[in-house]
């Protein structure tokens, strides 16, 4: 997928243009040490006509827009009246303060555009500071990692696999809400659909996933032989459908109707996707599947799907879990991922291990309040190296923020019981989305 981030560098030719040489050269050497694609103009746009000959050269993913020198709301509003993409406004910190002449007044700058902006009703990332400050080139790299996630929803498909359960409805999506929030397409089929085109399948032809899946999944051979040769049906009709459907993500209904109809759980086809690349979540929380989409293409690495359901004071740790679907490459090493049974329905094969440590975490939700509204959970930690906690696959983070305040905050605040675990520190990323979409972050 092409991205093309844009630099938009705006200012007047009265102020100090040396010092704002500097920076604008200083500015363009750290954006493409960022990302190479930056577009750069081949000189500061110091008057609006320089400014729109640039903006018809370009067609931006994401906008950095700096106040190189002190500009007027008109500049904004050129930019954003033109193209509907993130923004990411930068501020310059004055030079030099020596009881003389104001080199830039970036700062006031800056005040001008965010007032347009918010009279226009766009959200936006906001950056002060120097192109040399590491803090300034963190935020700028994570902004645009979340532009470029942006760009990415607006091209996924997201497959819902029969409905959420009973008292399960905080999974659910409309196809209407998915694309005009975050611009993601949602299909939906029933489940019987896909344990039906598993159930035509002969021996001969699930052979090569049975013989993919003993790759990945130890023990499998002491499990049942027929539940084994149904999960390698459900595994061949799940991975067959994503592939000629152009699906990024899922959401799987998994109980009853995987063990009332067809007798197999689809535990582990959830967890093999997952190591294939594509995020899938269980219950058919399709928001829970968002998330772990967002994980992914944030850290590069699959991420953990799960319930918090215990924690530790003492530790300051919090454990989340699941039944079996957790993706084959996050086990321990000295386990590996191991063949199970359900822990309540005593049928196999799920997934049974715990997760290898993780220096750096991050809890993630896409979460809805009352009012249909979008809000995003963050919270950053560190997996530890735990073995599995209870049947099925389990994480053991330990959080930065006080672990039984944290739970106590997300119960009291509504917060949904399904969460992603990235495999990274992503929370500048998800607060520059939420600042960039005009979603509120509840960081812990």
């Amino acid at each position: 997928m092409s991205f093309t981030p844009v630099y938009i560098p705006i200012g007047v030719g009265t102020f100090h243009l040396e010092s704002a040489q500097k920076l604008f050269d200083e500015s363009a050497a750290l954006l493409g040490k960022i990302d190479p694609g930056f577009a750069v103009p081949g000189e500061m746009l110091l008057t609006l006509d320089s400014l729109k000959s640039y903006l018809d050269t370009v067609n931006p993913d994401v906008a950095v827009v700096q106040n190189l020198t002190f500009a007027n709301s008109a500049y904004i509003s050129e930019v954003i009246a033109r193209f509907d993409c993130p923004v990411i406004l930068w501020t310059l910190r004055e030079p030099v303060i020596d009881g003389t002449r104001l080199r830039l007044n970036s700062l006031t700058g800056a005040f001008s555009a965010g007032n347009a902006m918010r009279h226009f009703g766009r959200a936006f990332e906001y950056v002060f500071g120097a192109p040399d400050e590491k803090e300034v080139e963190s935020k700028v790299s994570a902004a645009v990692s979340a532009a470029r996630l942006i760009k990415e929803m607006k091209s996924l498909k997201l497959l819902q696999v029969g409905h959420t359960p009973q008292g399960f409805g905080f999974g659910r999506a409309l196809d209407s809400e998915m694309l005009k929030n975050f611009g993601v397409r949602l299909e939906s089929i029933e489940a019987r659909e896909l344990i039906e085109k598993a159930k035509t399948y002969s021996d001969e032809e699930i052979d090569e996933y049975l013989a993919d899946a003993k790759t990945r999944i130890s023990g499998l051979d002491e499990i049942d032989g027929k539940n084994v040769s149904d999960f390698a049906r459900l595994y061949k009709a799940y991975k067959e459908y994503v592939e000629a459907n152009g699906v990024g993500a899922l959401a799987s209904r998994c109980w009853p109707d995987f063990f009332v109809s067809f007798g197999t759980p689809v535990c582990s086809v959830l967890g093999i996707l997952n190591d294939l690349g594509v995020p899938a979540a269980c219950e058919a929380d399709a928001y829970g599947a968002l998330s772990m989409y967002a994980a992914q293409k944030l850290t590069g690495k699959c991420a953990f799907f799960g319930d918090p359901v215990s924690l530790d004071e003492n530790e300051n740790t919090l454990t989340f879990w699941h039944c079996g679907m957790a993706p084959c490459s996050l086990a321990r090493e000295d386990t590996g991922a191991c063949a199970g049974v359900h822990c309540n329905r005593k049928i196999g094969p799920t997934l049974e291990f715990g997760c290898k440590a993780e220096k750096a975490v991050t809890v993630f939700r896409i979460g809805r309040e009352p009012d249909g509204t979008f809000r995003f959970f963050s919270a950053k930690g560190e997996a530890l190296d735990r073995p599995k906690q209870f049947y099925g696959t389990s994480l053991v983070v330990k959080t930065e923020y006080p672990v039984k305040e944290l739970v106590e905050g997300a119960v009291k605040y509504g917060w949904e019981p399904h969460y992603a675990v990235a495999m990274g520190d992503i929370t500048k990323e998800i607060k520059a989305l939420g600042n960039m979409m005009g979603i509120e972050v509840f960081a812990f």
